[in-house]
């Protein structure tokens, strides 16, 4: 692989879904096979993989075996309706998560037979993974006309190929404009308490041969006070049909900060992300992850034996802080509630 855009974290190979294991990432790049849903569902609760449209397009693969299992009993679609349940149950917050699996189920139950459901389940799956990529892609156009023609634009957790299909949402952003010749430079937040922008953005980054800095999620604000940053692009997990934006967890803090110092603040994510049955992010849940991970950093402790902790994996961001969300059918602006409503129902928007 010589370019970031030709990274895969997933793929589908004899029968087995295989998954990069981004926990170990950077230093090993090891691949699981899996041939079972319940140990898919397992790696996406483990973080084996993460980000909003990878974790859907795992669940429609995790669907895809579950009713290959289920297809030798009569009662198959009773069992792949337990399958899916347990499959949204793997992490609470990224909607893309629902949204495939019930994508799976409703096929599944207009099937004739449990031999079409598996056919269509699994060519479903492929299709998901190819349209991520293409539209990533086109997204990524959309954005890099809002960016500046040079200049530092400041990033948070993972957006890239590694969270996505291929190519990536924010990541896929300044990918573009990269490539559309703008002279930018990536200051990239190391994203505790998994470190996904010091292993992972990073690391892309590294391979495609894109300038940056990585900094402490702390050197936000100092960044932007030197006037180093001149926009900051992240994805969501969860769009509400306002607008409000559920994302890893500092990325509130970030555009507070942005607001502040009059940096303009964009989402990028797919039409998938925005949950149009959640009227806010009030009703967004929160993942709480283990202590362990904040307790410890690489294996090795960081705080003292038996400290309590708070260790939310996501937070909201307030549409009125948003400048703009960038999907793949166009841009929404504010009102959010009208935009993203339109591009969902197909009107094209530059």
């Amino acid at each position: 692989m010589s370019s970031a855009d030709q990274i895969r974290a997933i793929r589908w190979e004899e029968g087995q879904l295989c998954l990069l294991d981004q926990r170990l990432l950077p230093q090993q790049e090891t691949w699981l096979k899996l041939s079972d849903y319940r140990a898919v569902a397992v790696a996406i609760r483990q973080m084996v993989v993460r980000g909003a449209p990878a974790i859907g397009i795992t669940a429609a693969y995790a669907m895809a075996l579950a009713v290959s299992e289920a297809s030798t009993h009569a009662d198959w679609q009773a069992r792949l309706l337990s399958a899916a349940d347990e499959i949204k149950a793997a992490r609470p917050t990224a909607v893309n998560l629902a949204w495939a699996t019930d994508r799976q189920l409703a096929l599944a139950q207009s099937a004739s037979t449990a031999g079409q459901a598996v056919a269509a389940l699994l060519q479903a799956a492929h299709d998901l993974l190819r349209d991520d990529i293409a539209d990533n892609q086109r997204m990524g156009r959309y954005g890099a006309e809002l960016l500046p023609a040079e200049g530092g634009i400041l990033t948070h957790c993972n957006t890239g190929s590694l969270a996505t299909g291929g190519y990536g949402t924010a990541l896929g952003v300044i990918r573009a404009g990269i490539s559309a010749g703008k002279q930018l430079h990536i200051y990239a937040d190391e994203t505790r308490p998994w470190l996904q922008g010091a292993r992972l953005t990073a690391w892309e980054l590294q391979r495609d041969g894109i300038p940056f800095h990585l900094n402490a999620d702390s050197a936000a604000a100092y960044l932007m006070q030197q006037g180093l940053i001149h926009a900051v692009i992240v994805g969501a997990d969860r769009i509400a049909a306002n607008g409000d934006a559920a994302n890893k967890i500092g990325t509130y803090s970030l555009a507070v900060l942005a607001q502040y110092h009059q940096i303009p603040f964009y989402v990028a994510a797919p039409l998938s992300t925005v949950d149009f049955a959640m009227p806010d992010g009030g009703g967004i849940v929160i993942e709480e992850r283990p202590a362990a991970e904040v307790q410890r950093c690489a294996g090795h402790a960081v705080a003292p034996e038996g400290v309590e902790v708070r260790n939310p994996a996501f937070d909201v961001t307030p549409a009125s802080l948003i400048t703009a969300i960038i999907t793949e059918r166009g841009v929404a602006r504010p009102g959010f509630q009208a935009a993203l409503q339109a591009l969902a129902s197909g009107h094209m928007q530059a």
